[in-house]
């Protein structure tokens, strides 16, 4: 097929940490899917209309996997997770700003920019070193509530919920925290989730990544490792982004789709005619794959919402 073509020419080999990150990414989402089997599921939007999808019914050797940020849900997760943390006094004022910053560089992009991301986490992971697990496990329902319910994809998730109908399994993929990607995952009654797994020593956070962020070719290796385990064909399988970074994770399933893309994502998938859904409003999305009221109010929207919650505090 096209996009096995462009695997084999463009595909970079992956590096030991990639493929690290990958392996721990899927160990730990089937250890959580496991224990979220005993759980009960959430159904944050039920009575969705179905849309289509193409894996056929009842096949137990396909699955669907969704990357999160702005896919499934607007913006990014782990500025809403920072948000939550600096409300509980987990940091300072300028490191909200920071945050604020950050989501506000990916509303006016559009896109992941690997720096970016990289920051937010190396901030992220400097501010839970030497709490437990399971504390921010407990505070991730929390700020599930409180900021990421209304931020949902109606589109997205009435895809998710097509796959699930037809008993396929459904994963998160996300370079989010896999806790917080879990917690997701069960919020909206998924299987569960891949996602960036920190080091933790005895259910303590070290401050350290196992591997790399699970983003870009991390990805890919994490939906490999995960097929492999779970005996899933990925030529029968699915998958939606939609950043150019995630080609790699499209491009290894026989059902890619490019949702609310991204300028390079969009001209890829339409050169090998992959499935697109863009459920953004204006066509300013189109253009530079952002909301259209967001531009410069996105930067001052976020310095606003730090300054607010700062004066709440006094």
């Amino acid at each position: 097929m096209a996009a096995l073509g462009w695997l084999t020419r463009h595909r970079r080999p992956a590096t030991a940490r990639s493929v690290l990150a990958g392996e721990a990414s899927a160990e730990a989402a089937r250890k959580t899917s496991a224990a979220l089997e005993t759980q009960e599921r959430g159904t944050d939007l039920p009575g969705l209309p179905v849309e289509p999808v193409f894996p056929v019914q009842g096949d137990v050797r396909a699955a669907a996997f969704f990357d999160l940020d702005n896919t499934v849900m607007q913006g990014a997760a782990i500025f809403h997770f920072g948000r939550g943390l600096y409300k509980r006094n987990f940091f300072q004022r300028r490191e909200l700003a920071r945050f604020a910053w950050q989501q506000a560089w990916f509303r006016l992009a559009g896109v992941e920019d690997p720096e970016h991301m990289q920051d937010a986490r190396d901030s992220a992971l400097s501010i839970v070193k030497g709490h437990r697990v399971s504390e921010l496990m407990s505070i991730g329902e929390e700020i599930y509530d409180e900021y990421l319910a209304d931020r949902i994809w109606p589109g997205t998730r009435a895809l998710a919920q097509a796959h699930l109908d037809a008993g396929q399994k459904v994963w998160l993929v996300t370079a989010a925290p896999v806790e917080t990607a879990t917690i997701i995952a069960r919020r909206l009654g998924l299987t569960g989730a891949l996602g960036t797994v920190a080091e933790s020593v005895d259910g303590v956070y070290t401050g350290k990544l196992v591997g790399e962020p699970l983003h870009g070719p991390a990805k890919a290796e994490a939906v490999r490792a995960l097929a492999g385990a779970e005996g899933l064909d990925l030529d029968r399988c699915a998958a939606y982004s939609d950043s150019h970074n995630d080609i790699p994770m499209l491009s290894l399933v026989g059902h890619p789709y490019a949702i609310n893309p991204d300028t390079k994502l969009r001209k890829h998938a339409r050169s090998l005619e992959w499935r697109l859904r863009d459920y953004r409003t204006g066509r300013k999305a189109a253009k530079v794959g952002i909301p259209a009221a967001a531009g410069v109010g996105a930067l001052a929207g976020g310095t606003a919402a730090a300054v607010a919650l700062h004066r709440r505090r006094r």
